[in-house]
């Protein structure tokens, strides 16, 4: 399954949803959410936004200085004389969001370790290679200098043989260590080309949208969604007609779940979800 995230697009819509929350001022008011991952971010301010699945319910919430400001609950905006009832919830949230930072902290740091390890084995590896040469160079001349210290050269011989065994195990794995680097670079060379791939079709797709006169120009496109089932240009639906023109046209957009997102005039990028 390939999968090109966009993370700042979709904190871009969250944000833009939880400010919409805050400043609504009108209780029970229902919000449109664009569905996506949990997740917990800064703003350029400081301030922090949340948005969870919990127990159930999805949770939407805006931070100032840790003071809560905005709160939805499954899409609908809490006000703010109502957070009290949550405050337990909320707590339980932000709680779990600690322990998750500071495992995520963990796993780093174990990452880190485990890749200094391996370095560490492969440098032990290169050396127990050099040290079964050695030991083969010197069994051979023990048997051409002295006859009386054959049984010692015997001795060395069987711990040359076990070196020789280890070294070989050692090589067939550095193999296929290196066999494995090779299929990762050509995966990656492939994803690269064929994201670039995508943002050549995506710019003739909205060439098309303006000559269609769906949108005036290639930078009133804000924002698009394209599935199986419809294709959605700036939060409108377009009709079937449409929809069947440009699935025939971009498949590979079509049969994907595929999002575009453009903030402030500026491309930020695409993504497509393949099953």
């Amino acid at each position: 399954m390939k999968v090109n995230y966009l993370r700042s697009a979709l904190l871009l819509i969250a944000a833009t949803a939880l400010t919409t929350a805050a400043n609504a001022q009108k209780p029970g008011k229902k919000t449109a959410y664009v569905s996506y991952n949990n997740y917990d971010t800064f703003d350029a301010k400081g301030r922090e936004r949340i948005q969870t699945n919990w127990k159930g319910k999805t949770y939407q919430m805006e931070l100032a200085n840790n003071k809560l400001i905005a709160l939805a609950v499954d899409g609908e905006i809490i006000p703010s004389a109502k957070w009290g009832e949550y405050s337990t919830v909320i707590a339980a949230i932000r709680e779990q969001i600690r322990k998750d930072r500071i495992q995520a902290k963990k796993d780093q740091a174990q990452a880190k370790r485990d890749q200094e390890q391996a370095g560490r084995d492969q440098q032990q590896a290169k050396r127990d290679q050099e040290q079964a040469a050695r030991d083969q160079q010197h069994a051979k001349v023990e048997q051409e200098e002295a006859e009386r210290d054959q049984q010692q050269a015997k001795r060395d011989q069987e711990q040359a043989a076990k070196d020789q065994i280890q070294a070989k195990r050692d090589q067939e794995q550095a193999s296929r260590d290196q066999e494995q680097a090779a299929r990762d670079q050509i995966q990656a060379k492939k994803d690269q080309e064929q994201a670039a791939e995508d943002q050549r079709v995506l710019k003739r797709m909205i060439s098309d949208f303006v000559a269609d006169h769906i949108i005036p120009n290639e930078e009133a496109l804000r924002d698009l969604s394209f599935n199986g089932e419809e294709l959605i240009i700036n939060g409108k639906k377009q009709p079937d007609s449409v929809f069947k023109k440009y699935s025939e046209k971009y498949p590979r957009f079509a049969k994907g779940n595929t999002s575009y997102e453009n903030g402030q005039r500026q491309f930020n990028g695409l993504h497509i979800h393949r099953n």
